[in-house]
């Protein structure tokens, strides 16, 4: 992760600007900008929405003030606990010193955390009284991009102190929110028909990043094969099963509303969305949307974990063997718990019965042999996990080879965008 974390210090400047707030007031009397070609600041694509969604900037202030607070009280912990371990005198090897420090550097410590929480919660009034002032202005790609990557790391954490910049989750048309209602579907989906598709990103993404390279495999399902296509936009950093549970409820509410009779309906996952989609049908046989669910297809989903995350499991692992550097293990310790569930893929549930089910997974390696190609995969998902195989036959998804897809030469964001992958929508969702 410490890739996105680069990106998302590189990028903070321009959140917190935005549009800036009087270029945002001048701007709310004008009609959404048109499409707009944006470059990526992380791995993946980062493209402009044909109707951009509004935000309000102030309000993403407010969030960042938050988040910028409980940072403060982060750093002020670890450099209490460091100081407390090496007053104490302790050994190199042994259990961290949890306890906090005491006397005047303890009244100090405290002092900090007293002014720091005193001027956020100061900071944070101001603003929402600026914000009842101001209109909500326009939100650019690049913004959407980097609060999904905030939202993947600390999403968790934002969701439970009530931050502005947790992301709730919405079926959204053209990165905009869709409203559940008969009226409402037909009025942001004019063509819409019996056959429904919705697409689920993956971890610090958004929906609109399935445009990628000129590509969107929504276009595909609609224009090809004539799917009408929706798009999840969650927060990434909740546990799998929350998300899950959240979806199912939304789904429902979907396809109650949904303005004629349904004949087919599809999830597509990539990544982490495979596994909100698994999880959501785990907790959804006896609702109604289940059993008109047809199929699912999942692409470089970690059904078995990801290794990278694993590692990280590790390195906190070793970090507290050491009283003077367990303070920094919780820097590790501190990404979301959505982040955490991929270190086992979370979802242990078999594949749904009476759903067409296809799974694509990807390597980089030239051709699938090779210790590179067992071990890297598409460089964070292996081969193996992502066709659901385990050496524990419970585990293991048993899914048929004619069932399986395999793309060589490619990473995990190429399955967004890579022939092949279309190729697999075109056969198993025809």
């Amino acid at each position: 992760m410490s890739g996105r974390v680069r990106t998302l210090i590189k990028a903070l400047p321009a959140l917190v600007r935005g549009r800036r707030l009087d270029r945002m007031t001048r701007s709310h009397s004008k009609s959404a900008p048109g499409p707009a070609t944006t470059s990526a600041p992380t791995p993946e694509p980062t493209p402009a929405s044909p109707s951009a969604p509004t935000h309000h900037t102030v309000s993403q202030l407010r969030g960042l003030a938050r988040l910028g607070v409980d940072a403060t009280h982060g750093v002020v912990g670890l450099v209490e606990q460091m100081h407390r371990t090496i007053s104490d005198g302790a050994l190199p090897l042994g259990p961290a010193r949890n306890a906090a420090t005491t006397g005047l550097t303890g009244l100090v410590y405290r002092s900090i955390r007293g002014t720091a929480g005193a001027v956020g919660q100061g900071l944070d009034l101001a603003l929402q009284l600026l914000q009842t002032q101001l209109p909500a202005g326009t939100a650019s790609p690049r913004r959407e991009a980097l609060l999904a990557v905030v939202n993947g790391i600390w999403g968790d954490h934002l969701a439970a102190s009530g931050n502005p910049l947790a992301i709730p989750m919405s079926l959204r048309v053209d990165g905009r929110p869709v409203a559940l209602t008969p009226e409402g579907l037909r009025a942001a989906l004019p063509a819409l028909n019996g056959r429904v598709a919705v697409l689920l990103h993956g971890l610090c993404m958004n929906d609109l990043q399935w445009q990628r390279q000129g590509h969107h495999h929504g276009e595909v399902l609609s224009q090809e094969l004539g799917y009408t296509v929706l798009s999840l936009h969650y927060n990434t950093g909740l546990p799998v099963a929350d998300n899950g549970a959240t979806l199912s409820a939304l789904l429902d509410e979907l396809l109650t509303a949904w303005p004629m009779a349904v004949t087919d309906f599809a999830l597509v996952g990539h990544s982490m969305g495979g596994l909100v989609a698994r999880s959501a049908i785990q907790q959804s046989e006896a609702k109604p949307w289940r059993q008109q669910l047809t199929h699912l297809v999942c692409m470089g989903t970690p059904h078995e974990g990801a290794l990278l995350e694993r590692g990280g499991r590790l390195i906190d692992s070793a970090l507290t063997l050491s009283p003077y550097l367990a303070p920094f293990a919780r820097l590790g310790k501190s990404r979301s718990a959505g982040i955490s569930d991929l270190a086992d893929g979370s979802v242990r549930a078999p594949l749904p019965a009476g759903v067409q089910v296809g799974l694509v997974a990807a390597t980089t390696t030239e051709e699938p042999r090779g210790l590179r190609h067992v071990l890297i995969g598409d460089g964070l998902v292996t081969v193996a996990s992502a066709w659901g195989e385990h050496r524990d036959p419970a585990r293991a998804l048993h899914l048929p080879a004619g069932r399986k897809r395999l793309i060589t030469r490619a990473n995990h964001w190429d399955l967004l965008s890579h022939p092949q992958a279309a190729d697999a929508l075109r056969a198993w969702l025809r």
